[in-house]
């Protein structure tokens, strides 16, 4: 006890500073890499350093060699492993330095209420996924890359169903639209209320396994929804929507507490 409050007594201001800087950049990472394949990738490099001490405990030579041998090129393997996800980090990163001052995601939702008031109008079935603090690459990489800007007109055309894309979900990442037609998993919960279709149990099972926010436009009857954590809330007007929408982003207030909507 007298070594550890030593050890404190000893650090400075830069070793907290320091500490402090390498523990968001980790955090920072496990948020970009959750919901994607790179994670499975990183639980794997952890038991590769669980077996590193597991045969270094057992003398177990030849094995400690392999790993040892294996972990003296990490940094090649690492880069080689997550270029993908090393690439989408640094754009979204360089994209948020450069664009972040000016950015209003408030114009971003307010173009999401626009374009569903439109499709519930015109009773055209919609799904558009929100990304908030758990990345979506994982379904981004299963849907038709787009990076595109976001706008009522665009998002209204691509659900259109003369057109190629309309069938499975929109990913909007920031003020981008990184995909379409994206296949999002099923919720098997039981949702109370009139039978709904299939774009529902998707926002919702999307919804339940990341924090992302789903609306829903309802091609039968012209309703508007939206799931967010394990509920699902129906028969919105865009008031309505524009407000949940503007307190699960929290725009125009403070940042420093997430909203999170639990069941």
């Amino acid at each position: 006890m007298e070594e550890l409050v030593a050890l404190f007594g000893q650090m400075r201001w830069q070793d907290a500073l320091d500490i402090l800087l390498v523990s968001f950049i980790i955090y920072k990472v496990i948020l970009m890499v959750r919901g994607t394949r790179a994670m499975h990738m990183l639980l794997g490099l952890g038991v590769v350093f669980i077996m590193l001490v597991i045969s270094r405990w057992l003398s177990l030579l030849t094995i400690n060699w392999l790993i040892n041998s294996f972990l003296s090129s990490l940094i090649l393997v690492v880069i080689i492993l997550f270029q993908a996800e090393i690439r989408r980090g640094l754009a979204r990163i360089g994209r948020k330095a450069l664009f972040a001052p000016g950015a209003d995601p408030g114009s971003t939702l307010e173009e999401v209420v626009r374009a569903a008031e439109i499709m519930a109008q015109r009773f055209t079935g919609a799904l558009i996924a929100l990304e908030r603090r758990i990345g979506l690459g994982e379904y981004v990489d299963k849907g038709v890359r787009l990076d595109a800007a976001v706008s009522r007109e665009l998002l209204v055309s691509l659900f259109q169903t003369s057109g190629p894309l309309h069938d499975g979900a929109v990913i909007i990442s920031g003020d981008r639209i990184e995909a379409a037609k994206v296949v999002l998993p099923l919720s098997n919960a039981t949702i109370p209320g009139p039978q709904v279709g299939t774009r529902h149990r998707a926002a919702l099972g999307l919804a339940e396994e990341t924090d992302a926010v789903c609306v829903v436009v309802s091609e039968e009857r012209g309703e508007i929804s939206l799931a967010v954590g394990n509920r699902l809330i129906r028969r919105l007007d865009p008031p309505s929507l524009r407000n949940l929408l503007l307190e699960l982003f929290e725009v125009g207030r403070s940042r420093h507490r997430r909203f999170l909507v639990r069941g």
